[in-house]
């Protein structure tokens, strides 16, 4: 799927397009993949798979953000890197950090696990660090997952 500017300006016109726009848009690709690690225990096995359809690059969040609101697109993208900073700098003194109408970001430690709590040294043991994100959350079920339906990707072919 290709950004299409005619839809991005019908959508960010006004709020009730955007609704719009939101409501017909929860539709998520996918392809049916064949687990080919043979150390899992899932080898051979068929899973559903999401298709990514593009990257979506800060500058254009900037301006289909600003033709929602008053702010321009290079105003936008300073507070939002001004953001960022911030955001970087408590997950590393580890805060978790809640962005409202969007979900929780904190860092997670990943670590071999040990037998004996004398042996553990934090360079040989710490394999690393990775940022885990959960959605905000109405009554428990997050809004990003809700009514998302599922369409095959009709352009691959499976095995």
């Amino acid at each position: 799927m290709v950004f299409d500017q005619k839809v991005a300006d019908f959508c960010f016109n006004s709020l009730e397009n955007l609704y719009i726009c939101s409501k017909n848009h929860r539709l998520m690709r996918y392809r049916i993949k064949k687990e080919t690690k043979p150390t899992l225990p899932t080898f051979g096995k068929y899973k559903a798979v999401a298709v990514h359809n593009q990257t979506i690059e800060a500058r254009q969040l900037f301006e289909e953000a600003a033709r929602g609101s008053s702010i321009s697109a290079g105003v936008l993208e300073g507070l939002m890197m001004n953001v960022a900073r911030v955001v970087r700098l408590h997950l590393r003194q580890g805060d978790k950090v809640r962005l409202t109408d969007f979900g929780l970001l904190k860092l997670e430690i990943e670590s071999e696990k040990i037998s004996n709590l004398k042996d553990f040294r934090a360079k040989k043991h710490i394999r690393g660090v990775r940022l885990h994100f959960i959605p905000e959350s109405t009554k428990g079920s997050p809004d990003l997952y809700k009514d998302i339906t599922f369409q095959k990707d009709k352009h691959f072919v499976e095995e």
